[in-house]
């Protein structure tokens, strides 16, 4: 049980590096080859309706074919996207770019569901600690994926960025070969022939319907903010070098707190830990407003993370409790289609919002999405009360 979820972490990792790499990198690289600024987020936009797109097949194909089988082909897929990311740089093809950026979504469409698998092969006491371990698996991510787009940057001389996509094929091929190391088994294989609710029912119930908009507004603050912040750094005339370090402490923020995030919701339940996320995104829009020094992207970015983290890891949870084995992938399938739709449209909006309004917009856009949260965690707190894992 635990040889997987430590597996899984590693899965996770090099997914994440790969992201990270792309969120440092792809709007940068996108405002250099597209004909308008605006489209610069482009890419990334394409990356999130990829993942968006991949979730509802994956969850199926996995259920039927199993997660050792998924898992490795969204990693080959990945490796060929990074492949042609690199040969669009080269040639200076920037619709190519967006379709190789698109196959690295791919590979993400599968790789959400590496929570899911940790969740599914352990003990119910067990399950919001082994969520959290796999996505502690971030925490490498921190450090490689900006260190790897820094160092990586000239890699390939007269082509920036090149290298760092040229040095994601060898990521995602080792991330190909590790799930084929774990003992993970379909668990649906068993109960095919059972259908268990219908949809509609299993989505609504109010636990469902909180932890899908706690978690998918929670990503999608996360996206429009961060998917801004190179852009918004380059206006004000921040180096590169600032920039990946903002970005490494984004996603420390993001996957460090994962080490005690489960047991701070066995401990103090889930609505205290989805409040704290809303609180700590919060403050992150605050500090945002408040400045655009270094510092200021810094700490904001940060807070933002560990304001997301939270409120992940505790959505996740929830929905765990929603659906019975026979109903795992469908359940699953519909809350990851809904929050990838979601968070592709912030993608594609932060790039239009910062160029068209400006920095202090973009962060006012998240405020409505935060409020959304926070009666969402109320709800919950005053609703479902045997559902929040309170203190025991």
């Amino acid at each position: 049980m635990k040889r997987n979820v430590l597996l899984l972490a590693g899965s996770q990792a090099l997914l994440l590096t790969g992201i990270t790499t792309v969120v440092s990198t792809a709007a940068l690289v996108g405002k250099d080859l597209a004909d308008r600024e605006w489209l610069a987020t482009a890419p990334q936009a394409a990356q999130l309706v990829a993942t968006m797109l991949t979730t509802i097949p994956a969850a199926l194909l996995m259920a039927r074919w199993g997660r050792r089988a998924g898992f490795a082909l969204g990693a080959a897929i990945g490796a060929v996207g990074a492949a042609l990311a690199m040969a669009a740089i080269l040639s200076d093809r920037f619709y190519l770019f967006i379709a190789a950026i698109a196959l690295v979504g791919v590979f993400n469409g599968f790789g959400v569901y590496y929570r899911f698998a940790a969740a599914d092969t352990v003990t119910e006491d067990y399950r919001s600690r082994a969520v959290s371990y796999v996505l502690a698996g971030g925490v490498v991510a921190a450090v490689a994926g900006p260190t790897l787009a820094r160092w990586s940057r000239t890699l390939i001389p007269g082509a920036e960025f090149a290298g760092s996509y040229a040095v994601l094929i060898g990521v995602f091929a080792v991330a190909t070969v590790i799930p084929l190391l774990t003992a993970l088994k379909n668990p649906e294989e068993p109960k095919l022939h059972v259908r268990g609710r219908p949809l509609r029912a299993i989505a609504a119930q109010p636990r469902y319907l909180i932890a899908l908009t706690t978690a998918t507004l929670g990503y999608a603050v996360m996206v429009l903010l961060m998917t801004a912040t190179p852009l918004a750094m380059e206006d004000n005339r921040h180096t590169f070098g600032l920039i990946a370090f903002v970005i490494q402490g984004h996603v420390l923020g993001m996957f460090a707190p994962s080490f005690v995030t489960g047991s701070l919701i066995a401990r103090y339940g889930l609505p205290r830990i989805l409040l704290s996320g809303a609180a700590l995104t919060s403050l992150a829009v605050a500090i945002n407003l408040s400045g655009t020094s270094g510092a200021h992207f810094w700490f904001a970015l940060v807070a933002l993370g560990a304001g997301w983290n939270f409120l992940f890891i505790g959505a996740t949870t929830l929905l765990t409790t929603t659906y019975r084995p026979e109903e795992r992938a469908k359940a699953q399938a519909l809350n990851d289609f809904v929050l990838w739709t979601v968070v592709a449209v912030a993608s594609l909006s932060a790039g239009a919002l910062q160029y068209e309004f400006g920095w202090r917009v973009v962060n006012l856009g998240a405020v409505p999405m935060i409020a959304l949260i926070v009666a969402s965690a109320l709800w919950l707190s005053k609703t479902d009360r045997t559902a929040a894992f309170a203190p025991s």
